[in-house]
């Protein structure tokens, strides 16, 4: 019991040193009130917020089994992520030995987000407006062709060679021919992450309603369920396990083909934002665009994998 609830403060003891040692701890050199790279108390206000968090989090994990199974859970991995970022910040402000200003301080990155916070956010709607015009088309299209050639020995015949194509060549190759044939930047970069999504997606499909035992199929004949039905009613559901496999797989592939896109071509977006602060020296506020990165593409993943146990829960079930 003792063990538990020791482990359970493990991130809230960590985040208040993360609080101490910036605040008491000397940084490795002088800065000038006009450097925009001077330490604030943004970063001290940040840490507070996550150890009040985690305060509030503990004292109700003492009123709730719940609550408590859920904190003993993440407890360690949120403990190592803030012990990490403890030393990131000795690394960069107190001592400097990552180099500088090559590694900027997470003080630096969080004022630079909120320095550049309408251009980050014109860009973040940018990236997305991109990624998911891309990934919508290439979920559709693999969904179709992926059940069409599980469901059909002729259209396999002409589908399987392009997957192995497709599958053996990244799809990153055909940036240089896509933004010269492409009428756009845009349409080029939407067209290079929906064939990205389109190889994984088709090819889980396709092994899906081909895994679906043929007795399945003969089932549902008996009750009367029509060919079309079958595919909907019978193919699609039985397989969908392998559909949101793909389209996991092609959510990865989608955003970096989203952000190779944008730094190759694209005239806005995170990845365009990236390379324009890079050439700028402005290391802080490209920092801060990968950390917008991370959390974004983490989100867009977090809601996915809800959807998948939504729509899965029958499985689970059973």
């Amino acid at each position: 019991m003792i063990k538990n609830r020791v482990i359970c403060l493990l991130p809230f003891v960590v985040s208040v040193l993360v609080i101490v040692q910036y605040l008491l701890m000397p940084n490795f050199r002088e800065f000038t009130p006009l450097d925009q790279n001077a330490p604030t108390y943004v970063w001290v206000w940040v840490m507070g917020a996550f150890a009040a968090t985690f305060a509030v989090w503990n004292i109700a994990a003492v009123f709730s089994r719940r609550v408590n199974n859920r904190l003993r859970k993440k407890a360690p991995l949120l403990a190592v992520i803030f012990l990490l970022v403890l030393i990131y910040d000795y690394a960069t402000l107190k001592s400097g030995i990552l180099p500088q200003p090559f590694v900027p301080w997470p003080d630096a990155i969080l004022n630079a987000i909120i320095r550049d916070r309408e251009i980050l956010l014109f860009s973040l709607g940018h990236s997305l407006r991109l990624l998911f015009t891309g990934y919508g088309i290439g979920v559709a299209l693999g969904i179709f062709t992926g059940v069409a050639a599980g469901w059909s020995l002729k259209v396999r015949y002409w589908i399987q060679p392009l997957t192995r194509i497709f599958g053996s060549i990244p799809p990153v190759t055909w940036l240089p021919i896509i933004l010269i044939l492409a009428s756009s930047l845009f349409s080029g970069a939407v067209f290079l992450i929906a064939l990205a999504v389109w190889y994984p997606v088709t090819s889980t499909t396709m092994n899906g309603v081909l895994s679906v035992p043929k007795s399945t199929f003969e089932a549902a004949g008996t009750f009367g369920v029509s060919k079309v039905g079958m595919i909907f009613k019978v193919a699609i559901p039985a397989s969908s396990p392998f559909i949101f496999q793909g389209l996991a797989q092609g959510m990865s592939i989608a955003c970096t083909a989203l952000l190779i896109a944008e730094m190759m071509g694209v005239e806005a977006g995170l990845g365009w934002y990236i390379n324009w602060q890079r050439g700028w020296a402005e290391f802080a506020a490209m920092y801060g665009a990968v950390v917008i990165i991370c959390i974004t593409f983490f989100a867009v993943n977090a809601v996915l994998d809800l959807t998948k146990r939504r729509v899965l829960r029958w499985k689970q079930e059973v």
